[in-house]
């Protein structure tokens, strides 16, 4: 059975690749490890604290400052504006209707409240994506009763000698 910090070592290596928003692993109190609870929360598997990773500090500002903007949000809980950014762009945070920013669509430049597409933008983008996956899948699909053989193409090429 792997110890506590081949385990701590695991996880580290495992969250180094994602966008992890500084999520906490190992407990400040106890040393244990964090288990995540949901919407950004982790509690230690051993003494029960509570910690929060950066989406779960952002959010939990928000719900208390509705209408702050990144600015502010960033002073208050120490999170870079670029990672509250992400966050937006990741549609996990949404810009409030009354306020006065917003994003701005990759492909046609239209303002947006969370993503990186706008609705028009973002189906076109998923259209194509998906009629390429097919025109790929038909051509790997061929030779497989997909296209009718011509003269000896599909023929055997070699016999058995008996």
């Amino acid at each position: 059975m792997a110890s506590r910090e081949e385990k701590t070592e695991n996880l580290k290596k495992s969250l180094l690749d994602a966008n992890n928003y500084n999520r906490p692993m190992i407990c400040e109190e106890c040393g244990g490890i964090m288990v995540f609870k949901g919407v950004g929360e982790y509690k230690c598997e051993d003494c029960g604290q509570v910690e929060y990773d950066d989406y779960g500090k952002v959010r939990n500002y928000i719900e208390k400052h509705s209408g702050a903007t990144s600015a502010q949000v960033s002073e208050a809980t120490g999170v870079t504006q670029k990672a509250i950014r992400e966050m937006l762009k990741e549609e996990r945070l949404e810009i409030a209707p009354t306020s006065n920013a917003f994003l701005i669509c990759e492909i046609c430049g239209k303002p947006i409240r969370s993503g990186r597409y706008c609705g028009r933008c973002e189906a076109a983008y998923h259209k194509e994506i998906e009629e390429k996956a097919r025109a790929a899948r038909n051509i790997n699909m061929s030779g497989f009763g997909t296209e009718k053989s011509t003269g000896e193409e599909g023929s055997k090429r070699f016999t058995r000698e008996r």
